[in-house]
């Protein structure tokens, strides 16, 4: 008899719940200036990666540049 009280009340309290939450219905209610802000944060930083990115390349290519003058003169030593 016990379990069966139990029982009915976890139902009971199973089913409060889900009224509660109005059946799991949601409405997106975002903040459009936090949104705005985070998408202005996201394409800087993407502008800042390919700025770094195209100035580690131009660094690369000129000491690749230097390490290949060095190995001709060497070369011809």
């Amino acid at each position: 008899m016990k379990n069966a009280i139990k029982l009915g009340f976890l139902a009971l309290s199973f089913g409060l719940f889900a009224v509660a939450c109005g059946g799991a219905s949601t409405e997106a209610t975002g903040d459009s200036t936090a949104t705005a802000a985070a998408n202005a944060i996201d394409s800087t930083v993407q502008v800042a990666d390919s700025a770094t990115q195209a100035i580690g390349d131009s660094a690369k290519a000129t000491v690749d540049s230097l390490a290949s003058k060095v190995d001709s003169a060497a070369a011809h030593k």
